[in-house]
C-alpha cells in the first residue's frame, strides 16, 4: 500500500495547475474586454447588424377628376437563405408541396445559388400564399414586402397606361411615358437581426424613401368606359379583327379616352399577350379613305379657289387618268360642295385636289400634321408618311383626294379634325392635365371662317342624305366624315378587307370634342364607315352629351 502523503502531493500540484489555467483564462478574458472592447463590440455587430431596403411606392396615375387609374399596393414575396434552408433537406417536400413546385423544381431555382444568403423562390404572392408559408415556419424562409402595380379598371384602360415589370418600373403606355416621374427612390436603415433574419431593433434610417410623383391625366374614366364599351360590342358584333377610338377636347387638345380592341388585363402577368400590347390609335397607320374629302375642301376654300357657291362638274360618274380610273356609285352630275360632301363622291374631290398646286396642297396637309408626329410624348408613337410633291403623279394627286398615297394615325386624324372644332388651330395633343398650352399658341392653319364653312359641310354628312345618319344625336346637332378604304399589305390590296372610319364633332353649336373611330376588317355585309364606325361615335356622344349636361 502506497504511502498517503503521495497522493496528497499529486493532488496538491493538480490544484494548483487547474487554478493557474483559470487565472490565465481570466486574465485573457479581463484583457479582451479592456483592451479590446471596441474590436469585439465591431465585430459582433457585423455579424447581426444588416441593413435593410426601405421601398418607395410608385406614384399614382389618376384620371381627371382625381380617380385612381394605377396604383402600387404592398405585396409579399418569398426568399430563402439557401445555406440555411438546404442545410435541413426534410424542409424541402414541404416548402414545394406548397408552392406546388416539385422538389427538382425547387432545388433547380436554388441551383448556383447554395451559397449565398439571399434568392427570391416567388414574388408577388397571393396573401393566401404568404400566410401558408409563413404558418411553416421553416427555417431559412422569409417574406419581404414590395409593391405590386394594380389597375382599377384592367383591360378598360390598358392600352393607354401600359404596364410595369416586376420591380414596377414602367415597360409600356404612359407608364413608361412617365416612369421619372413615377418611379421612387427606395431608403435604406440599419437593423438588428437573429440568425433568422427576423429584426429586434431598428438602429438607424440610412436614407428615407422618395415615394414617386402622383400624376394627374387628362383621361376622363367615364367616357373612357363609354368608348371602350362601344367600341368593343362593334368589334364583337361584326367579328372585327381590331378597333381603335380617339376622343380629344377639341379646345385644350387634351386626350379624354383612347381605346383598342381586343384589350388584355395588365393586372394578370401569366396571361399577357404581346401581340396586343400596343396601342393602335397611336402606334398603326392606314390610309385614311373618304376622311381625307375634307382636307382637300377645306384646301380648296383656303386658298380662294372655291367657295360655299361653287360647282363641280363629276359627269358622267367618272374620269380616266392614263390607265387608272376614277369613279363614283354613280353618276351625281354637277353638284355643290355640300353634296360632294354630302355623297361623298370621288370625282368631285378628285377635280378639287387636281386644280390646285402640288406644292400648295402638299403644304397645306403638313400644316395639319399629317406626315409628322403629333408629339404626344406615347411611346412608339408613329408619324405616318405623306410623300414629297416632286414625287406625285396625276393619278396620285388625285387619289390623295380620297384617302389612298398616304397613311395616317388615328390619333393625327382626330387631332387635324380638332381644327375645325376650335376656329382653325391645329391643337397640341397631351395626356398630362399640368403640360397643357394655352390654345393662342397652336399655330393657326386655316382661318376660322374656313373652319366654320367645313364644320357646316360636315354637318350635312350626318344628315338623312348624308353618308352618316347613323352618326346623329337626339337633340343633337353633329358633324362628320365618313371613311372606307381598302387595306393595303405587303405589295398590294387585300380583297375583302376595308379600314372603317369615322371622325366626328360634337356639339357643332360649340363644338367641345372630336372622336375618331376606326374598324379593321369588318366581316360580313356591313363595311362601310357610316355603317359600323359611326353608330360608335353616337353612342359615346349621346351618353357623353347627356350625362355630362353639355349645353345644346
Amino acid at each position: 500500500m502506497p504511502p498517503v502523503e503521495s497522493y496528497w502531493g499529486r493532488r496538491q500540484w493538480l490544484l494548483l495547475i487547474m487554478v493557474l489555467v483559470i487565472c490565465i483564462l481570466l486574465a485573457r478574458a479581463a484583457y479582451l474586454q479592456v483592451m479590446h472592447t471596441q474590436f469585439l463590440q465591431t465585430q459582433g455587430d457585423a455579424r447581426h447588424i444588416r441593413t435593410v431596403t426601405l421601398p418607395a411606392h410608385r406614384g399614382l396615375l389618376l384620371d381627371r377628376h382625381g380617380t385612381p387609374l394605377a396604383m402600387s399596393t404592398p405585396i409579399e414575396s418569398i426568399w430563402v437563405n439557401p445555406k440555411l434552408f438546404l442545410a435541413l433537406p426534410e424542409q424541402i417536400p414541404v416548402l414545394s408541396q406548397v408552392l406546388d413546385l416539385s422538389s427538382p423544381e425547387l432545388l433547380h431555382l436554388l441551383r448556383g445559388r447554395e451559397q449565398r444568403e439571399f434568392a427570391y423562390i416567388r414574388r408577388h404572392v397571393p396573401p393566401s400564399l404568404a400566410q401558408a408559408v409563413q404558418a411553416l415556419k421553416l427555417q431559412g424562409v422569409f417574406l419581404q414586402q414590395e409593391y405590386g402595380r394594380y389597375y382599377p379598371e384592367a383591360e378598360i384602360t390598358a392600352h393607354i397606361l401600359g404596364f410595369t415589370n416586376i420591380d414596377d418600373e414602367g415597360q409600356e403606355g404612359l407608364e413608361l411615358a412617365l416612369n421619372r416621374y413615377l418611379m421612387g427612390v427606395a431608403g435604406s436603415k440599419q437593423v438588428i437581426q437573429t440568425p433568422q433574419k427576423h429584426s429586434v431593433a431598428e438602429l438607424a434610417v440610412l436614407q428615407n424613401p422618395r415615394h414617386g410623383q402622383d400624376v394627374e391625366l387628362t383621361l376622363d374614366r367615364r367616357l373612357q368606359y363609354m368608348a371602350y364599351r362601344e367600341l368593343k360590342t362593334v368589334v364583337e358584333k361584326t367579328e372585327a379583327r381590331a378597333g381603335a377610338a380617339v376622343l380629344l377636347d377639341v379646345h385644350t387638345g387634351e386626350v379624354l379616352a383612347m381605346v383598342n380592341q381586343p384589350a388584355y388585363n395588365p393586372n394578370d402577368r401569366l396571361r399577357r399577350d404581346g401581340g396586343v400590347y400596343r396601342n393602335r390609335a397611336v402606334t398603326d397607320v392606314f390610309e385614311p379613305g373618304s376622311t381625307m374629302k375634307t382636307f382637300i375642301v377645306a384646301a380648296g376654300l383656303a386658298h380662294g379657289r372655291y367657295t360655299l357657291n361653287s360647282r363641280i362638274d363629276t359627269r358622267p360618274g367618272y374620269f380616266q387618268l392614263g390607265k387608272y380610273t376614277v369613279r363614283d356609285p354613280r353618276n351625281y352630275g354637277e353638284i355643290s360642295l355640300a353634296t360632294l360632301m354630302q355623297k361623298s363622291s370621288n370625282v368631285g374631290a378628285s377635280r378639287i385636289a387636281l386644280s390646285l398646286d402640288a406644292q400648295a396642297l402638299w403644304q397645306f396637309l403638313r400644316q395639319f400634321g399629317f406626315g409628322d408626329i403629333s408629339a404626344s410624348g406615347f411611346p412608339g408613337e408613329a408619324k405616318g408618311h405623306l410623300s414629297l410633291p416632286e414625287q406625285w403623279q396625276t393619278v396620285d394627286q388625285a387619289t390623295l383626294a380620297f384617302g389612298y398615297g398616304l397613311n395616317v394615325t388615328l390619333l393625327q386624324l382626330a387631332r387635324a379634325y380638332a381644327v375645325f372644332g376650335n376656329g382653325g388651330r391645329l391643337p397640341t395633343v397631351h395626356f398630362v392635365r399640368a403640360t397643357a398650352q394655352m390654345p393662342q399658341t397652336w399655330p393657326q392653319v386655316i382661318s376660322p371662317t374656313v373652319a366654320e364653312n367645313v364644320l357646316r359641310l360636315l354637318e350635312g354628312v350626318t344628315s338623312a342624305s348624308g353618308t352618316a345618319p347613323l352618326a346623329q344625336v337626339a337633340n343633337y346637332r353633329v358633324a362628320g366624315k365618313t371613311g372606307t378604304a381598302r387595306k393595303h399589305q405587303g405589295s398590294g390590296y387585300v380583297q375583302g378587307a376595308y379600314i372603317s372610319l369615322f371622325v366626328g364633332l360634337a356639339p357643332v353649336d360649340n363644338p367641345r370634342w372630336v372622336m375618331a373611330v376606326m374598324i379593321d376588317e369588318a366581316k360580313g355585309e356591313e363595311y362601310y364607315g357610316g355603317q359600323i364606325a359611326a353608330p360608335v361615335f353616337s353612342a359615346v356622344m349621346d351618353e357623353a352629351l347627356r350625362g355630362l349636361g353639355v349645353a345644346r
